[in-house]
């Protein structure tokens, strides 16, 4: 896990170092540049595979192939093994492996990668970047005052550049085809099932995703809400890691801190929890949105533990795996509950999930990065995803609607205890606490009339005193309002 630095035409080493200081949080580990004719790579480090030999950029040994990689490739092992004899490697990484297959297959070794990336190939002359599925890890891209763009995994690595734009999850990019997409999220696809062989199924494919995410060469934890999908998670982990470091924080006796601690006794964790105070959201915020590069009034608050989470796990682990992508695949929200056409919920389904990359995914990205440390998202591995596409909405929830993830409770009711399994769903602010504070100082300190005011003004609707709050913070780290519209919205909340 690492930042991405490119920029197109002729080498400019202060702006690349420039662009690579400003993700430093991202890759406190090590840096390394490549200075081309035609392009400039830089990357800073997270340490997370082959951490003695895994620096970056990885030229090729003719040295005419650079990369430079975000992310993990978690079938990188078994892709080296077609690819040894063929080629020599000078490390283990996935990093490695990706340049070689790409080497070996062409843009057709993009099919074959079953992970979460980002990464630049310069090949002799062309740059191919991209993507992975779903967008778990950024990119952005913008121009220069020459014509030519730059590539980074934050958007405040661009502030050189204008017409900053996401790299879409899921595309490959050259210069020569600009975007190409590569993968569709899948429509659902109903089969006709026997519920036990659906809970079979959904137990084998997420233990298998959590365990391809085990792999790492530093210490590993889970984020620990005492919700239903983190826990999940941590029962599975657990019987792959014996000494499972666990994490959770909230506000004193929260529902979170108290369900977590449950959760971490049942099933024998090293729990560590962190209690914050009001003041302390407070005190952090600006931070958290500077990070967070958003102003969306559900994606900061809950940044806000999010991003005392990260700083808990850092003194203990380097690598997480998180609950994320689940509320999306089982409909595990409130506001889906009125949904009672089983196509209209689809539809809502297939639309929250594809919009995951610059909401809830950024979130979890941002807030770990920020500490240094790699989150992993079990829930959303591809042929997890293509398993849930099958399944008939009806069979994910109760009958009457009014049980969420009803399913996936059912997967995995024998491995918790029984007020866990069916817990109600409560968002990652509401349980730990910090979903009501800052809307009630907004409200405190601004009048209906400065809303109004600043909604004449600014770029995108202002939906409530608290995000008018968060966006006048954003527009002090960003300027107003030349990035505003990168901001991913929470429609629904």
């Amino acid at each position: 896990m690492c930042g991405i630095a490119v920029i197109t035409g002729r080498a400019d080493e202060q702006m690349l170092r420039h662009m690579m200081e400003s993700m430093r949080h991202r890759g406190p580990d090590d840096s390394g540049t490549f200075l081309g004719d035609e392009v400039s790579l830089g990357h800073v480090r997270l340490s997370i595979i082959d951490v003695q030999s895994g620096r970056q950029p990885i030229q090729s040994l003719c040295g005419n192939r650079c990369i430079v990689y975000n992310g993990e490739v978690y079938n990188f092992q078994e892709l080296r093994q077609n690819l040894e004899g063929k080629y020599r490697f000078s490390s283990n990484t996935d990093t490695e492996v990706i340049l070689h297959l790409y080497e070996e297959l062409g843009r057709e070794f993009i099919h074959h990668l079953d992970g979460m990336f980002a990464f630049a190939i310069y090949d002799a002359g062309e740059l191919l970047l991209a993507r992975d599925r779903l967008g778990i890890k950024p990119l952005y891209y913008g121009k220069l005052d020459q014509g030519e763009l730059a590539f980074a995994s934050e958007v405040k690595a661009l502030k050189d550049c204008r017409d900053v734009r996401e790299f879409p999850p899921g595309h490959f990019y050259t210069a020569a085809d600009g975007f190409v997409p590569y993968y569709h999220l899948p429509r659902r696809n109903p089969l006709d099932r026997p519920v036990d062989e659906i809970l079979r199924l959904l137990r084998e494919n997420l233990t298998e995703a959590v365990r391809k995410r085990l792999v790492a060469d530093v210490p590993v934890g889970v984020f620990l809400s005492g919700g239903l999908d983190s826990s999940i998670i941590a029962a599975v982990m657990k019987s792959h890691i014996p000494d499972l470091h666990s994490f959770s924080v909230g506000v004193q006796d929260s529902p979170d801190i108290l369900a977590s601690r449950e959760v971490a006794a049942y099933l024998g964790t090293r729990h560590h929890e962190y209690i914050y105070e009001e003041e302390e959201m407070k005190e952090i915020l600006p931070r958290v949105i500077y990070y967070l590069e958003s102003f969306d009034m559900p994606l900061v608050r809950s940044a806000i533990p999010g991003y005392f989470v990260s700083r808990l796990a850092r003194g203990f682990v380097k690598v997480i795996l998180t609950g994320e992508g689940s509320d999306e695949l089982f409909s595990g929200y409130h506001h889906l509950k009125k949904f009672d056409d089983p196509e209209e919920l689809s539809r809502e389904l297939y639309e929250i999930t594809s919009r995951l990359h610059n909401t809830n995914l950024q979130r979890t990205d941002r807030m770990s990065m920020a500490h240094g440390i790699e989150a992993r998202v079990p829930f959303l591995d591809a042929a997890f995803i293509d398993l849930v596409s099958t399944l008939p909405v009806d069979r994910i929830r109760a009958e009457d609607g009014q049980m969420e993830k009803w399913i996936l409770r059912k997967a995995f009711e024998s491995y918790l205890p029984e007020q866990i399994v069916w817990r109600r769903k409560q968002k990652f602010s509401e349980g730990a606490g910090s979903v009501d504070f800052l809307a009630a100082v907004a409200d405190a300190q601004i009048a209906d009339e400065e809303l109004t005011a600043a909604n004449a003004a600014a770029p995108v609707p202002l939906r409530s005193k608290e995000e008018l709050i968060y966006y006048r913070v954003y527009a002090d780290h960003f300027g107003e309002p030349s990035t505003a519209d990168l901001v991913g919205r929470t429609l629904r909340y």
